[in-house]
């Protein structure tokens, strides 16, 4: 399964759609919205939507940019070159793709990591795709918010994100994946900040849509990080009644807002304990898988 909707709404802004078909004489306010910048198969490029973009609106006041659809390698330089034309630029989502454009493990990335050093301002970057995706240790940083939306994460990302120093970061989000997708993150790579010695400001943790999400429930039951959290996702993966028993049996959760874990391969028996432990907690079980040994396991994202 792959990703089936765009965004319709990004950095608290309703996304608007700058492309071919656009009526340049009839744009909304420059900041009023979220600007998605996306081509077709077909000519024009990427590329050349981005200039008539930059020609017909004023980026100045342009607060959120995501990039949408292109062919060939994501274009955030063609961004990184343009850097001194959004003075104002708080949010990018590099990847708004669905599936039904390209599979999440066609998306071609590429290190996003110029986008933090050329955009000082930045709160939020988040991106889809893992096919070449690339992320450095960034330090100084006002990033808030960090989501790496993928069917097969690099263990090198999660490694430059674990060796960051990002003091306000409240919300991190890190789709794994599969291994036949180019999932090479491993359960050592999160050892950093589970140990509740990186961000300080963290308060939601989504390690989400694993193979190995019994043995990440097992190392985020005993984490030091979980007691300053106010939302936990360990959703979209395998997670089964393994899982959920190292959750139950580790440190309370009871403080804890929300805990996300929709599409999980636990039992009946086993999803009324947790929201039986858990009364005053939000708990998201929907989406029950039923496959177990007989039918495979399998995480909700992939090609």
């Amino acid at each position: 399964m792959s990703v089936g909707h765009h965004l319709t709404e990004f950095a608290d802004l309703p996304v608007f759609d700058f492309d071919t078909e656009t009526d340049t004489e009839s744009l909304p306010d420059a900041a009023a919205v979220a600007w998605r910048v996306r081509s077709h198969y077909v000519d024009p490029s990427w590329e050349d939507v981005f200039e008539d973009f930059l020609d017909c609106v004023d980026t100045e006041r342009v607060t959120a940019l995501i990039l949408g659809f292109w062919s060939g390698t994501c274009p955030a330089g063609l961004l990184v070159e343009a850097a001194d034309r959004f003075p104002a630029l708080r949010a990018v989502f590099a990847g708004d793709i669905t599936g039904e454009e390209f599979e999440i493990s066609w998306i071609n990335q590429g290190d996003l990591t110029p986008l933090v050093a050329a955009f000082p301002r930045l709160e939020v970057l988040e991106a889809r795709g893992g096919s070449g995706l690339e992320f450095e240790p960034v330090a100084g940083s006002v990033l808030r918010r960090l989501r790496f939306e993928t069917g097969g994460l690099p263990g090198e990302v999660v490694r430059a994100v674990a060796a960051s120093d990002l003091p306000n970061l409240e919300h991190l989000d890190l789709w794994l994946g599969d291994e036949d997708y180019g999932c090479t993150t491993e359960l050592a790579d999160f050892a950093p900040f589970l140990a509740g010695d990186r961000f300080p400001a963290l308060r939601h943790l989504g390690l989400e849509n694993s193979e190995f999400q019994d043995e990440i429930a097992t190392a985020v039951a005993g984490a030091p990080v979980v007691a300053r959290l106010e939302s936990l996702s360990l959703a979209m993966g395998v997670l089964s009644d393994r899982g959920a028993e190292a959750l139950l049996s580790g440190q309370p959760l009871t403080h804890l807002r929300r805990l996300d874990l929709h599409h999980h391969f636990l039992t009946d028996t086993m999803a009324e304990r947790l929201r039986a432990a858990l009364p005053a907690t939000e708990v998201d079980l929907s989406d029950p898988q039923y496959g177990g040994e007989e039918r495979g396991f399998y995480v909700m994202v992939t090609e």
